[in-house]
């Protein structure tokens, strides 16, 4: 197993000084995966005391100390270093009330939360694997260590930790652990909002998405209780064959793999449930649903405690999801005045997103959509004006046509509507004279 060298001289260095050292859960995960991690974090055997005299001439900085856990500064990466230790009573299903320092690895393993993440590796002491961690990785499959129903009220966490791996690794959870997962789900109402929120950005990108959407709905639905109503929603729509969550989660795993998008497609059709309407022949519409789904997307977001530029965006995804696409260079740069080329294309991708999850034959309108998006970053090259910013005038060039007033707001965005449809050049001649045509009127 490769370890860098500003890890690797911390376990060294442990060592020389008699002490057991191990690199410890993800890292020999991903490294018996063929990953390459992204960090690397240290079990010892050495008490935090004994450790931070091994590292006397190294920035030292005292993040867990109560629960035995020092970072230590090596070669300017940062690293944890955990001494051995079992927890004591987790009374918020989130953090142990106590921990108790032990001079076993072993005990230390076992309180981890899957089998895959109950690895240490030295590379003098080989490899410690107790329960059984590398043979579930080689079946790519999620275990809890000892008892599920300990493990998620330890933390409940560890449940949407659970279903992010199954996402992203593609690991299927075992039986045992997937019953307690839906056993328990009603713990994650202990967790943060942002601790949920950053757990499922990395779920929904992963690309096992689909499986563990349609598999765990009850999650789900506890951390998003607005999606509960869509599941075994009957559409009553010619345009799908699915009920609505399952037609969700096939739009989410159809999206293009970035938060913002697959976002919007998880909450892009809340607002169904509440906008629903019969016609004459017994078929459903649900006229307005984007609009109702923006204003619950918001509010769930609001509620997670998201980013307000994440939130923004994802509502404005959400509430043109499903606006008509037309093959004209007028209509594309009005839709880039109006969104900008970064949003429309996402507005783009949500269409191609939603149509892939609907009946087949709604899939022929993906093309138009992808040639949408061909076409507005076409037009976008050209740097076209397509903002007040970009209009060959400003609000001064036409004071002596028409005073500061909303009339010059007016008079300017009329100049900016003409140009954009091609009815009007944007030079600064042929817009003032424009300018006082509209004023005389």
């Amino acid at each position: 197993m490769q370890i860098p060298s500003y890890a690797a001289n911390i376990l060294s260095a442990l060592e020389a000084a008699g002490h057991e050292a191990y690199i410890v859960g993800g890292c020999v995960r991903d490294s018996i995966m063929g990953m390459t991690p992204h960090d690397y974090d240290i079990t010892t055997s050495a008490l935090p005391q004994e450790t931070e005299r091994v590292f006397e001439g190294f920035r030292i900085i005292e993040t867990g100390i109560k629960h035995g856990t020092i970072t230590v500064l090596s070669e300017d990466r940062p690293v944890e270093i955990t001494t051995f230790r079992v927890d004591g009573q987790y009374k918020d299903c989130r953090h142990p009330q106590s921990v108790t320092f032990t001079a076993n690895i072993r005990d230390d393993l076992s309180r981890r939360d899957f089998t895959m993440n109950g690895i240490a590796y030295s590379p003098t002491r080989g490899k410690i694997d107790p329960f059984g961690g590398e043979e579930d990785i080689s079946r790519r499959i999620i275990r809890c260590i000892g008892d599920p129903d300990r493990r998620f009220g330890e933390d409940a966490l560890r449940i949407l930790r659970a279903l992010r791996f199954a996402s992203v690794l593609g690991f299927e959870i075992e039986n045992q652990t997937a019953q307690s997962i839906r056993r328990n789900c009603s713990l994650l109402k202990k967790v943060s909002s942002e601790r949920i929120l950053t757990e499922l950005k990395r779920l929904i990108c992963g690309e096992n998405v689909l499986d563990v959407l349609l598999g765990f709905p009850e999650v789900f639905s506890e951390i998003i209780p607005q999606l509960a109503p869509m599941v075994g929603y009957g559409q009553g729509s010619r345009y799908h064959d699915s009920d609505l969550y399952t037609h969700t989660a096939r739009a989410v795993a159809a999206a293009v793999p970035q938060p913002a998008l697959r976002l919007a497609m998880l909450l892009h059709d809340t607002g169904k449930p509440s906008c629903r309407s019969t016609d004459e022949k017994g078929e459903c519409h649900y006229y307005g649903h984007a609009e109702k789904s923006a204003v619950i997307a918001g509010n769930v977001l609001r509620g997670l405690k998201c980013d307000n530029a994440l939130r923004e965006r994802v509502c404005e995804i959400v509430r043109f999801h499903d606006i008509p696409i037309e093959l004209s260079e007028k209509y594309i740069r009005r839709q880039l005045s109006r969104h900008g080329l970064s949003l429309l294309t996402d507005i783009f991708r949500a269409h191609i997103a939603d149509d892939s999850a609907k009946q087949p034959f709604c899939r022929e309108r993906i093309p138009v959509a992808e040639q949408a998006i061909t076409l507005a970053e076409n037009i976008s090259a050209q740097s076209p004006c397509v903002s007040l910013k970009q209009l060959a005038v400003r609000g001064e060039d036409i004071r002596e046509i028409v005073p500061p007033s909303p009339e010059m707001g007016r008079i300017l965005n009329t100049l900016l509507g003409e140009v954009i449809d091609g009815a009007l050049p944007n030079e600064r001649s042929a817009l003032l004279k424009r300018a006082a045509q509209l004023a005389s009127k």
